[in-house]
């Protein structure tokens, strides 16, 4: 607490103010020759320069010690009046992030002085000459891992924020995956290929951000939410490899994991099959595990079905680091006395219940927040049983005959000590609840391993999903996405039971990564359209140059995209997606630092022919 004090005092004292301007002549005689987190006991007796930030300074009577900072690590610098009173004199007045010039010779650390927590720990340099190159306003957060600033202050200064070693490692991996990914690449033939930024609207499941144009009065150009139409048009153009790091966006809703503009790795393929997908990528992931953390993955990775994860994890991203599988009960509870069961599968849904192991340490109130929590994915509530020496205890025993517990304790395994967590609904409210319990559950009973990277691909996904909100099917994924050949004769007649050829890798609960092979004929495009309520007009609105492209010898073809933001958070241990983007936004699609969105001038936009409307300002 004495360090933050001193590196908060209100700085330059007169004396040394005239020290401050350094010419850059004067400074020309100066190169730094190492970084701050190299000296080491063999460079003892060499003259170094280091450049820096001043992390802190402690003035020991006759001594002053500096950690001085670069954004490799830290080195303490002394300074002793006996080795350069003006050195000593200067560095008098230094503070926080004031950016200094130091040349001196390196030495041991005096004994019982050293500090085992840095590699520079057993080595200081004795300054012979000290330069101030900047001064610093105090700043408003200290520049160090165990910042206790909220978000909203750091990243408001993002540029103080990124000085620390957690931020600037992040970007470091982020920079080595994405070198790594051009090498594997290129390497395998791949071209790296820029698509447009401005292009035209098209439906894909998010809102577009559009731009308007000055030269085309009254249209807009769309800012990609992925190269999805033009990757396939390479693809028809013969390229056979493509790849790109781009940055896509979308207008969705934000949470830890998602940010308007992000990166993704986007890919294409000629003449393949699903096969060679799972290879290529499992082979791109394999590596950068091994070079970047020196983890060799278990290949190929394990696959699971879209209807085996949902019945399973109730989520098509499900988290296998552990158990707490889901077990469809409808049938069995259909014979108890209970009406919320019965009530729920008359009306056409399900019972699903999941075993917690030991679930009898689960307090009421705890069970009551279980409750409230699976509330927020849409369930009515959540009945529980806990299998006591001395019988089921619960407010539905009394419902449940001694068949139904039977037919319920083989089905699941029940054992002694359990508790058992029912819900009943539709599909979707099911899962959606369940899945998401289960997951809290594996946290809150310390049942994933935090250094486990387990990897699945999701694969046969429904080609369609019916929306409530539009009464017509919509494409799962786009509506670009081959159907599997053996579901093509159920196009018209079942769409949904039509399977997708598409496929999803999954890291420990978080999509990473996903794609499909695509429709690369006429004919096909035209069936999943109607399918999916899309006209023949709407059709070559929206998508008339791809479907144009598919007449002139369209080649089979296939690809996928990865979030590299999300992959990187998940490499770096990150809480947040925020922590691995230099320049993030906040929840609110907003940047504190600049700004961003803000008022545009009056004259940009009457070029642009638009006038805005807004609520008046409470």
């Amino acid at each position: 607490m004495a360090n933050q004090v001193e590196s908060r005092k209100e700085p330059v004292p007169v004396e040394v103010a005239d020290e401050i301007e350094v010419s850059l002549d004067q400074l020309g005689g100066w190169q730094k020759t190492t970084d701050c987190n190299s000296l080491r006991v063999e460079d003892i007796g060499s003259e170094v320069v280091l450049m820096g930030w001043v992390q802190r300074r402690r003035d020991h009577g006759g001594l002053i010690f500096v950690d001085l900072r670069d954004r490799e690590g830290i080195t303490q610098v002394v300074f002793d009046p006996q080795i350069s009173p003006a050195a000593h004199q200067r560095a008098g007045g230094l503070r926080s992030e004031y950016v200094i010039a130091a040349r001196g010779k390196v030495r041991h650390r005096p004994e019982g002085m050293t500090n085992p927590k840095l590699p520079t720990g057993e080595v200081e340099a004795a300054a012979t000459e000290l330069l101030i190159l900047n001064t610093s306003k105090t700043p408003p957060f200290h520049v160090e891992d165990d910042v206790d600033a909220s978000e909203n202050i750091r990243l408001r200064y993002r540029y103080l924020d990124l000085r620390r070693p957690k931020l600037y490692h992040n970007l470091l991996l982020r920079h080595n995956v994405a070198r790594l990914t051009r090498d594997y690449f290129n390497g395998l033939g791949f071209i790296e290929v820029e698509t447009p930024v401005l292009t035209r609207s098209t439906p894909e499941g998010a809102r577009d951000y559009l731009v308007p144009s000055r030269v085309n009065t009254g249209r807009f150009y769309a800012l990609p939410q992925s190269p999805q139409l033009f990757k396939q048009l390479l693809m028809v153009a013969g390229f056979e490899r493509y790849y790109q790091i781009v940055k896509c966006f979308r207008d969705e809703d934000l949470r830890a994991d998602r940010q308007p503009e992000f990166t993704q790795l986007d890919l294409e393929m000629s003449f393949i099959r699903e096969q060679n997908i799972y290879e290529l990528m499992e082979g791109w992931v394999g590596r950068l595990f091994s070079e970047l953390m020196g983890i060799q993955l278990d290949l190929p990775f394990d696959r699971m079905t879209y209807a085996r994860a949902m019945e399973l994890y109730g989520s098509d991203r499900p988290d296998t680091r552990f158990a707490l599988p889901l077990t469809d009960v409808t049938a069995i509870v259909a014979e108890s006395d209970l009406r919320v069961f019965k009530q729920a599968i008359e009306r056409g849904g399900i019972v699903k219940a999941v075993r917690v192991p030991g679930g009898v340490s689960l307090s009421r109130k705890e069970l009551d927040d279980l409750i409230e929590f699976v509330k927020i994915f849409g369930a009515q509530g959540m009945a529980w049983i806990k299998i006591q020496p001395d019988g089921w205890q619960s407010p539905i025993t009394k419902f449940l005959p001694e068949p139904v517990r039977n037919a319920l304790a083989e089905r699941m395994g029940i054992e002694m000590g359990d508790a058992v967590l029912f819900v009943a609904d539709q599909p979707k409210v099911v899962n959606d609840s369940l899945g998401n319990l289960r997951v809290r559950l594996g946290q809150q009973l310390g049942l994933i391993d935090p250094a486990a990277f387990n990897f699945v691909w999701v694969t046969d996904f429904p080609l369609f999903e019916w929306s409530h909100e539009e009464k017509r099917y919509t494409a799962m994924h786009h509506p670009f996405t081959a159907p599997a050949e053996a579901d093509l004769d159920l196009l018209e007649e079942s769409p949904e039971k039509v399977r997708s050829r598409a496929y999803d890798l999954v890291l420990n609960g978080t999509e990473i990564g996903g794609g499909s092979i695509r429709i690369h004929q006429q004919e096909t495009q035209a069936r999943v359209f109607k399918a999916l309520g899309i006209g023949e007009e709407e059709a070559r609105e929206k998508f008339g140059f791809l479907l144009e492209a598919l007449q002139y010898g369209a080649p089979p073809h296939g690809g996928i995209a990865f979030g590299l933001d999300r992959l990187v958070m998940l490499l770096s241990g990150s809480g947040s997606i925020r922590d691995v983007i230099a320049f993030p936004k906040t929840q609110k699609a907003t940047c504190l630092m600049t700004g961003a969105p803000s008022d545009p001038d009056i004259n940009q936009l009457l070029e642009l022919c638009i006038k805005v409307e807004c609520a008046q300002k409470k």
